[in-house]
């Protein structure tokens, strides 16, 4: 005794099969009719985008090998200041533990974690600490309250 739902698989199980030997037949004659080399080409412009004519031969550039640049670009060497700063907390959440310090000499934000901090701080207390550089940015460490 088949119940309905077992028809309707066998219903759909025979209409895929059905839909898939439909597709390998019209592969198989588009593949004997043969497309012409020239509508399967493709070509990149000097944009980088994908297009159906060929490039220009007098438009061609010479590229210097040195001139590529792969990865990262190098950073110009920032002159040294003070290992020692000063600074304000401008915001720190000691549920999260981490914060902000605006510098004093270059007015710039500068992130906080609470693994970087000596002394416990809060927002409006004045500061010293140094700075170190991570992929993300600025990080304020060895920070000491300024009493």
């Amino acid at each position: 005794m088949e119940t309905f739902s077992k028809k309707e698989k066998e219903k759909a199980r025979q209409k895929k099969r059905k839909d898939k030997e439909e597709k390998k037949e019209e592969r198989k004659a588009s593949a004997q009719k043969g497309q012409a080399l020239d509508l399967m080409m493709a070509y990149v412009d000097e944009n980088g985008n994908i297009t159906s004519t060929p490039p220009d031969p007098r438009k061609k550039r010479i590229i210097d090998q040195e001139d590529i640049q792969i990865g990262v670009s190098r950073q110009e060497a920032v002159e040294a200041q003070d290992a020692v700063r000063q600074g304000i907390v401008t915001f720190f959440n000691a549920s999260k533990g981490y914060g902000f310090i605006r510098d004093l000499q270059t007015q710039e934000s500068i992130f906080v974690h609470m693994n970087g901090l000596i002394d416990a701080v809060g927002e409006q207390d004045k500061v010293t600490f140094e700075v170190t550089r991570t992929p993300k940015g600025l990080n304020a460490v060895d920070v000491k309250k300024v009493v």
